[in-house]
């Protein structure tokens, strides 16, 4: 029992190593598209404002708009995240991700901050020809 204890909390220290360079709104991008790539839209669709919600109304109609709109969102190979600015409880998230065909797209990611929790309120598409040398 000790040994199970003790190599369980070994795998938890690293994990939490490896994700503590991330911030939070970032976590909750790559738990978001974690979720999509599971075929789990009810969950992707927590990670989504109110606005958001009430927009689509429910996770079916949400992760129809993201397999239509954003297929790289819900299929990726890479994701990177760039550059970033927040300021108190509005954050905005550049990522670049690769999509399975070996594409790049640079998203922003607009999140805000809801009683303690990040919340997605906003994806919109930046310019790539740069990245396309």
């Amino acid at each position: 029992m000790k040994k199970i204890l003790a190599a369980f909390l070994i795998i938890m220290l690293s994990t939490a190593s490896v994700s503590s360079n991330e911030t939070e709104y970032q976590k909750v991008i790559r738990s978001q598209i974690e979720a999509f790539s599971n075929d789990d839209m009810e969950t992707a669709f927590e990670f989504a404002s109110p606005s958001i919600k009430s927009i689509f109304g429910n996770y079916i109609r949400f992760g129809s708009m993201v397999r239509q709109g954003y297929p790289m969102v819900f299929r990726q190979k890479n994701l990177t995240f760039k550059e970033t600015k927040s300021k108190n409880s509005v954050a905005f998230q550049n990522v670049l991700i690769e999509d399975l065909s070996g594409d790049l797209h640079l998203l922003r990611y607009r999140l805000i901050l809801l009683k303690g929790s990040w919340k997605i309120a906003g994806v919109e598409f930046l310019r790539t020809e740069i990245m396309a040398i």
